[in-house]
Parts: C-alpha cells; structure tokens; sequence
C-alpha cells in the first residue's frame, strides 16, 4: 500500500504586509494627486497672470506653510484616523477638483484672482498637510515598527508618487484632459484612493455612523465631480468669452500658452471686422491697423542686402508677409516655437488672408523651437533679423531681452546686417523700452531708436540695429514696395521722442538679472 503525500502548499503572503503595502499605495496616489493640484495652479497662473516664477513662488510657499499648518491639526483626530483620512480625502478631492474650474470664474468674473489663489492654495495645503501624520498612524496600527523605519517607508512613497504626478501631469493630464477636466479627473482618483484605503483595510474601524456619512459624503463628491466634467467645456467657454469684447471664434491652450482668436462684429461705417490675436490674454495685432506695426518692424530693417531673413517669433505670418514683398529675399528662416500658432495662420481663413498665405511660400523655412538655444548653434549668417517676439513681461519671454540674447543674434549677422527689435511701448512703458536699448548696446550694437502710433496698442516702439559704432540710418529701401501707412515723413518724426517720452537711465537686462521684466511689470500694472 502507498500513499501519496500532497505538495506543499505555496507560501501565503501575511495579511499585515498587504495592508501595509495597500498603504503605501494609497500614499503614493494621494501624493501624485497633491502634486498635481500645486502644478495646476502654477499653471494657470502662468495663462492667465503670466507670471510664472511669482505664481509659483506664491503657491509652492502658501502650500508648504499650511502643509505644516495641515500636519499639527491632524493630531487631535489620530484617535479615529481612519475617518479622518477619508474625510480628508474626500474634501480635499472636491476642493482640488474645482479648484481650477473656481479660479478661472474669480479671474474672468470677480477680479479676485489672487486673494482667491492664495486661500485655495492654503486650503488645499491644510488638507495634504493633514494626510501623513494619519496615514503614519494607520501604518503603525497594522504592524508596529521603529518611527525611522516608518517615516522612511511612507516618505518614499510620497516622493515616488509625487514624480508620478510631476510627470503626468504636462504629458498626460493636459494633453488628454485639459486644464480643467485634468483637475477633476484627479480629484476623482483622490477620493478613490482613500475610500478605498479605509472602506478595505481599516473598515473595522469605522463606526456605522462613519460608514454612512463617508457613503453618503463620496456620492455627493462624485456627482460634483461628474457634473463639473460634463460642464466643464460650456463653462470654459463662458468665462473665455467674458474676458474679450468681441466674439470668440477660435481657443486652444498650446503646449506653450492659450491662443484665443476673436472676430468682431462688422464695422458698419468702416465696412471691416476686427480680427484680433490673443496669446495669453496680450493682444498680438488686430487686422484694422497691424499693417502699421509690420510696415514699421519690416521694410526699415530690409534697406540694403536681404537676400537671407531671420524672423525670431512672427508665428502669426504677418512680418513674413512684408519681407516676402521683396523679389530679391532669397530665404526666410522663421524661428517660432509655437507650432500651434503657425498653424492657425495656416488654417483660419480670414488670418490666412491677412497674412497672404506667407508660410506657403517656398522661400520660407520654418523652426519650431527656442530662439535662445537655436541661436546657441545655429552656425548661418543672415542679411538682416527680425526680433518680433512677445513682450518680456513674463520669465519665458524675458530672456529673449537680455544682453546674452543679443550677442547670440549678432554672431548670426552677416558683413553689415541689420537687426530690428519690437520693444514695447516707450509711452506706457519708458523703462522697459529703455532697458531694451540698453540690452542691445551692451552686446555691441549701435541703435536708432524708433515710434510709431498703432491705434490698437497705443505708441510702439522699435531699435533698429547694426554692429559697431556707427548708428544705423533709419529709412526705407530704394524700391520699397507700396505702403499703406509708412513712407518717408513718418519715418523721420518716429526718430524724435517728446519729453514725456525721452531717454530714461536705466540698466541692462541679464539672464540672471532681468531687469527688463521688473520694469515691464511694474509699468502695465500701472495701466
């Protein structure tokens, strides 16, 4: 007689370490939710403010602060931590979930956009703030171990999961989502992770009472959330529409900013519709009167050899246009790096008329990428540059207005090229203009400073540039094409500025001290 003996069976993992690890996942998914919450408010800061480093130094500081503030309000609840974790979990979901979709109304409809961020980033700070010193308590319930121990244990998780939420958040979230349904969607997994924590693992220690109300209290917060997402469109595009006076025809947030598009209704006594170009709120040109602005940045800078143009920014192909008007410009190189801008140029009917289908021409070649770290290598040499890039009143932009900046495009200069750089206004803003002539000095340029009137932003001006001592002459070419506003006399009188519009002193800009972003948001703050 045999007998057979069964095999062994497979070793069981202890209860205790998969709750521990249910934890530490619950750790990592509330952190990348936290992360995501900070980024989405820099974020939209950066759209709607445009100043990145003061929105982010606003939010990262307030969070951090009430982050601290958070972790000692925690401990009076460490008795019934369970609760208290999931309804922390859920407030902080409802709160982090709208809080995008809120700030946008305060922005568009209140104009109480920065008391309104602060007390969000406080809030939401408070409630993150609150959730370690919980789950530390929860972690030490199912199996005690050393505080080192532990801390090290929960803090990794938090760490890895917040690179979880720093990178999904521009590669994942607002690609797929958007800024506003990316928010909800987030707030939603947040509220997930930590009901699902506490209604698994510590459902024991809930009281009935407490399973009820965080029922009850998850229903409500996913039918908000739900809600908002269903809504979420029809809401962005109410609010866009309340910031612009004329009719929205066209939104999209870029990788790189919000490009709005607005069509007036027609003007029955000029016969024309005002279309205008938004980047970030900052009106680019409308089509009643850019044509003044590109005359004045493109034909002055094309008077002598110009067979090779470099156009840094003009993604909307208006200065392509001009340059395109002279037979003998062999090649444009425009560097944008913007692609999304390039192709509502291409595309929007009415802009693809004002700007005569420029970048169809064969003669144009275009890059999208940073101006500032093409330039670093780019190894051509141009006839003449066209610097027509977005105001420097935001970090991104400013150092496209430094000294640095300027010594890269003088060594893309050909033998007696020319460069042109819009440079804001020197009535609105005489500081920054200013700066900017004293940014291009120092990097070795003579320049003529020039103004004229554009009726949609006021008194503009330019520098006009040349390598070396001698200031170049400002002036049109020999057989400039037909204009429309500029000739010869305006020309002279946009070399003279008023005493309410003279020299002021001021420094340079640099990349590490930009002082031109100092002037220029003090100075339209002031308007």
């Amino acid at each position: 007689m045999t007998t057979t003996t069964s095999p062994p069976a497979p070793p069981t993992v202890p209860r205790w370490r998969l709750a521990r690890a249910s934890v530490l996942v619950a750790v990592f998914v509330c952190a990348a939710c936290g992360l995501v919450y900070e980024l989405a408010l820099v974020a939209l800061g950066s759209y709607l403010i445009g100043d990145t480093v003061g929105q982010a130094s606003i939010v990262l500081g307030v969070m951090v602060f009430a982050m601290g503030v958070g972790a000692l309000a925690a401990k009076p609840f460490q008795s019934k931590a369970a609760a208290a974790f999931a309804a922390v979990e859920l407030t902080l979901a409802l709160l982090g979930g709208l809080s995008v979709l809120g700030l946008y109304a305060a922005f568009a409809w209140l104009d109480l956009y920065a008391p309104a961020l602060v007390a969000t980033a406080f809030v939401l700070g408070l409630l993150i703030g609150a959730e370690i010193p919980l789950l530390m308590v929860l972690l030490q319930r199912i199996r005690e171990q050393s505080a080192g121990s532990a801390v090290a244990d929960l803090f990794a998780a938090d760490y890895v999961g917040a690179l979880l939420g720093g990178l999904a958040f521009p590669f994942l979230l607002m690609p797929v989502f958007g800024q506003l349904r990316g928010a909800l969607v987030v707030g939603a997994v947040n509220a997930i992770a930590g009901l699902a924590l506490v209604f698994t693992v510590f459902r024991k220690d809930l009281s009935r009472r407490a399973r009820t109300v965080l029922t009850a209290g998850s229903v409500v917060v996913m039918v908000c959330l739900g809600y908002a997402y269903a809504v979420a469109h029809d809401f962005e595009v109410t609010a866009r529409q309340q910031l612009y006076r004329d009719p929205v025809v066209h939104a999209e947030r870029s990788r790189y900013q919000e490009i709005v598009l607005t069509r007036s209704v027609p003007m029955v006594s000029q016969g024309v519709t005002d279309l205008r170009l938004y980047l970030n709120g900052d009106l680019q040109f409308s089509s009643v009167d850019e044509y003044r602005y590109h005359e004045a940045i493109v034909h002055p800078v094309l008077r002598g050899t110009r067979g090779s143009v470099l156009v840094l920014g003009g993604g909307d192909g208006l200065a392509v246009r001009e340059v395109l008007r002279y037979p003998d410009v062999n090649s444009v190189t425009v560097v944008e790096l913007d692609p999304a801008v390039v192709q509502l140029a291409r595309t929007e009917p009415q802009l693809r008329t004002l700007n005569r289908g420029a970048f169809d021409d064969p003669r144009v070649r275009l890059v999208h990428t940073d101006a500032f770290g093409w330039l670093r290598e780019v190894r051509e040499r141009f006839d003449a540059v066209i610097v027509d890039l977005p105001d420097p009143d935001e970090t991104a932009t400013a150092k496209l207005y430094s000294i640095e900046f300027y010594t890269l495009v003088r060594a893309v200069l050909a033998d007696g090229a020319r460069m042109v750089v819009q440079s804001g206004s020197p009535y609105f803003a005489p500081r920054s203009y200013w700066c900017i002539e004293q940014s291009i000095r120092a990097a070795g340029f003579a320049t003529t400073p020039y103004h004229v009137d554009v009726p949609s932003f006021g008194d503009w001006g330019f520098h006009l540039a040349s390598a070396g001592p001698a200031a170049p002459a400002l002036g049109l070419p020999a057989d400039v094409p037909q204009l429309r506003y500029l000739d010869a006399g305006t020309l002279e009188a946009a070399t003279h500025f008023p005493p309410d519009r003279s020299r002021v002193d001021v420094p340079a800009s640099t990349l590490l001290h930009p002082r031109v972003l100092e002037f220029a948001r003090a100075e339209w703050r002031s308007y």
